[in-house]
């Protein structure tokens, strides 16, 4: 009997600080000729985990789930899938991020196929045959994503996004083959392909739309109250329409463009609507106002009611319920994170002393595939902290703390180094050098530029330019100083000082070209476009003090959060943008409004809307004659003002049914979404100004600094004693360090951006504690709701949500010992 080695993963260490090749055993396979059999051996250790000890065999499977499990706590995935070597690999691979990227080229070169198809942007049509290769292109990769997430998903079909996945595929391929047929008897032109306003899905449903699904899925946990309320408002408004109908219609009352006031009830109800919106006040008001100034008490106590009070329940109802709902979501994903990390520890964890740990052996070879990239002396430094009692094992509780732990910037000095310090340090250490380091240390060298650039903006403001040359040769020599003194690692890392790179770095090359080609007319744009940007430096400065400072960071900290509800806000004007454009593109023209000899082209291409009220305000570039049109149109929509005019403007070239479209757009977009958006903002801006003016600390992250393992992190200034992130008892003097910090974070930065390492005294490997580095939308979401989430109870959390990302029709609780149990009635995809 031969025996062939299947394949082996393990390895090594080469400095010798572990070496898990002894715990890890690849699997093997084994064959006889003779008798035609195959002996798989998969080298597993004993399920029975009373019976493991420290020298117990790790089988590679059983290392690479749990790696995997630890993997997805990390990442926030919660996918229940089968737990055979080949479903592991394929689901590895699904989230390889070549794929990921390939997704979303994909998905983006799908929505961008409406600025090619008829109504096309102006000069960039395409033929219906191109587009449709693109499109099948598209389809082809996303059915391929499909069916790779099928063949490793447990509960696939039980998920409702790859159902909707599924039927819009399905559906996107009937319109194409129906277009097919009408373009092959000559009828494509008026063709109408009703499919492209599904293409948004494809962002939300796909795996990696995660945070905008999770936004959509409390959108839809939030409506069944709106509704209520709503309901009720339009209930009031329509007692209002019939006293107002019943009080004007007999008086004879006219508009001044001279329809008749108040004397259709659909009309007046609609009148009334616009009102809530103010749109259209005090118009609507002033026939009734004119005619007895009594009247104006019956529109006083409808605004009242139906604008102040009405809206502002609304909103109310909405925070409220959102928050709610939205509390749940993160409490449950809280959850599913720690059962993903008690898995892993179920299958690395071995009895040592009366009591289950995992051993240095076995975690250095998790860490091994969890964080390849990382040295062996960085994974010692990860295990150091869990350990902090030093006995070579760490238990559940410290387990858990892996994520938080996995999340920290470690940094090794020699990452730190300038190239002068590591390649010059004689002179980079000299003592004129070290003058010079202090000088631009000193935050009297901040001050100087913050003052040059106060001086350069009003010089800007009142059109005199004969000193630019010098305010550029000042604040090239500012940025040289600068990289000179911090090196480029530190130095890139600040966004205001690649700002200040690209904007003055155009200026020069701006100016250079402008002197060698000044009859470039484009050029001249560029360089307003520039000036412009040199502007924007201003806000650097404002920054560097601490009462405009917690603001501007704040509203910085929480950008990449509202970009997932940004992406919320995209998919509904995308579908409403779409349809806009079928049911009203061509309609409406813009060929100028003086000197227009052409009669066609008069009244913005369409007779119906001569005398209109939409054409005497020269709206006729609000159109939806292609995608760009319609989404501006649909964000001067979302604004308010005048929307009824562009509304109306849109009935009258087609039928009041059209009215629909624009009233169902403001509910959804404008009184739901936009509610829901800002009672977000609203939530997260209060969380993150408070964490900003907080000594807020992760578990992980205090025993990190207890254990003197972080760079040191200094106070910014002598009056903000409240801001410091850590180390509170460090002195206030002025040092390098606080210099190079405030330098490198342009200025004062309190605790919201990531704090810069005094490196005169630092040596070898330590953590890079950042409070930047929590700025996404998951740790966001945690601190709004950090009081519900206490470790010692999210063992114990209650599912009471149908079946979808991280919900389950059945309610199971989720506590040591039933994880067997609840993956088996969980469906996590």
């Amino acid at each position: 009997m031969a025996s062939v080695s299947a394949f082996t993963t393990t390895a090594v260490s080469s400095d010798g600080l572990t070496d898990e090749s002894d715990i890890v055993k690849p699997r093997t396979v084994s064959f006889c000729r003779e008798s035609n059999e195959v002996i798989i051996s998969l080298n597993n250790q004993p399920p029975d985990a009373t019976v493991r000890r420290d020298n117990t065999f790790l089988g590679e499977l059983e290392l690479r789930l749990a790696a995997t499990y630890v993997l997805d706590a990390v990442s926030g995935r919660s996918v229940q899938f089968y737990t055979t070597d080949k479903a592991i690999r394929f689901y590895t691979l699904y989230h390889h991020p070549i794929l990921k990227w390939m997704l979303s080229f994909f998905v983006v070169l799908n929505l961008a196929l409406v600025l090619f198809e008829r109504p096309a942007v102006p000069n960039l049509e395409l033929p219906y045959w191109a587009t449709m290769v693109i499109e099948v292109s598209c389809i082809g990769f996303f059915l391929f994503r499909f069916i790779h997430g099928w063949s490793f998903t447990l509960n696939f079909w039980r998920d409702e996004k790859n159902i909707i996945v599924l039927v819009t595929i399905i559906l996107i391929c009937i319109d194409m083959l129906s277009f097919l047929v009408q373009a092959v008897f000559g009828v494509a032109v008026n063709a109408v392909r009703w499919s492209r306003a599904f293409r948004p899905l494809f962002i939300v449903n796909f795996a990696e739309g995660r945070q905008i699904r999770r936004a959509f899925r409390n959108i839809r946990r939030t409506l069944p109250n709106i509704i209520n309320v709503l309901v009720l408002f339009f209930i009031t408004i329509a007692i209002f329409a019939v006293m107002a109908t019943k009080i004007f219609e007999d008086r004879n009352l006219y508009y001044r463009d001279g329809t008749a006031y108040f004397n259709r009830y659909f009309e007046v109800y609609f009148d009334l609507f616009v009102l809530v919106t103010t749109s259209n006040s005090p118009d609507v008001i002033m026939p009734a106002y004119d005619h007895s100034k009594w009247f104006a008490l019956f529109f006083v106590i409808y605004v009242i009611v139906c604008l102040f009070v009405f809206m502002s329940i609304i909103l109310a109802v909405i925070f409220n319920n959102y928050k709610k709902n939205l509390q749940n979501e993160v409490t449950v994903s809280m959850a599913t994170k720690k059962l993903k990390l008690g898995l892993a520890f179920e299958i690395l964890k071995v009895k040592k002393e009366e009591k289950f740990v995992v051993t240095q052996k076995r975690w250095s070879a998790l860490m091994r595939l969890v964080a390849p990239k990382r040295s062996q002396t960085q994974i010692a430094l990860l295990w150091q902290v869990l350990d902090t009692d030093g006995d070579h094992m760490i238990g559940k509780e410290d387990f858990f703390h892996v994520v938080d732990l996995l999340t920290v910037q470690v940094t090794e000095f020699h990452d730190r180094q300038t190239l002068m310090d590591k390649y010059c340090p004689a002179l980079y250490d000299s003592a004129v050098s070290k003058i010079l380091k202090d000088a631009v240390m000193h935050r009297y060298f901040r001050y100087g530029f913050d003052l040059l650039i106060v001086l350069n903006t009003l010089l800007i403001s009142f059109g005199f330019d004969t000193l630019e040359i010098l305010f550029l040769t000042l604040f090239t020599l500012e940025i040289l100083l600068k990289l000179y003194s911090f090196g480029w690692h530190l130095f890139a890392s600040r966004f205001w000082n690649m700002f200040d790179v690209l904007v003055i770095g155009g200026a020069i090359v701006g100016m250079i070209i402008d002197a060698c080609f000044e009859h470039l007319a484009s050029l001249s744009t560029l360089l307003d476009v520039l000036l412009v940007l040199r502007v924007l430096r201003l806000t650097k400065t404002l920054m560097n003090y601490e009462r405009f400072h917690v603001i501007l960071s704040t509203m910085v900290s929480i950008i990449p959060s509202i970009i997932t509800y940004g992406g919320v806000i995209f998919v509904f004007y995308y579908m409403y943008a779409v349809i806009g454009m079928e049911l009203f593109s061509g309609l409406i023209r813009f060929h100028g409004y003086d000197d227009v000899a052409d009669p066609s082209k008069l009244f913005c291409g369409n007779a119906k809307l001569e005398g209109s009220e939409f054409y005497r305000l020269r709206y006729c570039s609000n159109n939806f004659n292609d995608f760009p049109s319609a989404l501006v149109v649909l964000f001067e929509l979302a604004v308010v003002n005048q929307w009824h005019i562009i509304s109306e403007g849109h009935v009258l070239v087609t039928t009041k049914a059209a009215r629909l479209f624009f009233v169902s757009f403001h509910i959804v977009c404008v009184i739901i979404i936009l509610n829901i958006f800002t009672a977000f903002v609203l939530e997260a801006f209060i969380i993150e100004y408070s964490f900003s003016r907080s000594h807020y600390e992760t578990a992980i992250e205090k025993k990190i600094f207890e254990m003197g393992l972080g760079f040191k992190q200094l106070p910014s200034t002598k009056e903000d004693k409240q801001e410091l992130v850590d180390n509170m008892e460090e002195n206030e003097q002025e040092t390098p360090g606080k210099a190079l910090k405030e330098l490198l974070t342009g200025g004062y930065r309190g605790g919201s951006e990531e704090s810069i390492p005094d490196l005169s005294g630092e040596l070898g490997v330590k953590f890079h504690v950042s409070k930047s580095g929590r700025h996404n939308m998951e740790l966001i979401l945690q601190r709004m709701f950090s009081s519900v989430q206490d470790s010692e109870n999210l063992s114990a959390v209650i599912y009471k949500e149908k079946a979808e990302e991280s919900d389950d029709a059945a309610v199971v609780e989720v506590s040591e010992g039933l994880a067997a149990q609840v993956l088996d009635q969980m469906d996590l995809p």
